[in-house]
């Protein structure tokens, strides 16, 4: 299983990022490459305890529990999968300044190692051991690149 936690990993997750430019067309969905490299950005932030979310309601939550193992499974994440308002950004953001912070964020991430992950809950599956935090860090963003074919 894919995880930030695993060096070549996160390795070959910062390369694909690195491929990504200005002009990268997405393949499905709604973001640009700057929305999109905002929204992963406050995705890993979250996982950081940097950006706390208000959990969503009981029943959504209780519908997220039991999503949680196909979104923690080998098998990628479906195209056009509905987004949480809170990370979804309007407008162009900065291509260059989204990158270099998501690489620096990821790099963070895998360094604090387990003791680096948010006690909080994820507003839609609920509570993540550090382990799945990685794991569904890595498969967000892996979502995301392919969105852009990298």
């Amino acid at each position: 299983m894919n995880t930030l936690f695993n060096p070549s990993d996160v390795s070959g997750i910062l390369g694909r990022i690195e491929k990504l430019s200005p002009a990268s067309q997405r393949q499905w969905g709604k973001m640009n490459v700057g929305q999109m490299l905002a929204h992963c950005n406050i995705s890993i932030e979250t996982a950081m305890g940097r950006h706390i979310v208000k959990p969503t309601p009981f029943i959504t939550r209780f519908i997220g529990r039991l999503l949680k193992a196909g979104a923690l499974s080998d098998k990628p994440f479906g195209k056009n999968s509905p987004t949480d308002k809170s990370y979804i950004f309007k407008g162009e953001p900065d291509f260059d300044q989204n990158r270099a912070k998501l690489k620096q964020s990821i790099e963070q991430f895998s360094q604090n190692g387990h003791a680096g992950c948010t006690i909080h809950p994820h507003p839609f599956f609920d509570h993540f051991t550090p382990e799945e935090w990685g794991i569904f860090q890595w498969k967000h963003l892996d979502h995301h690149l392919r969105q852009f074919n990298v």
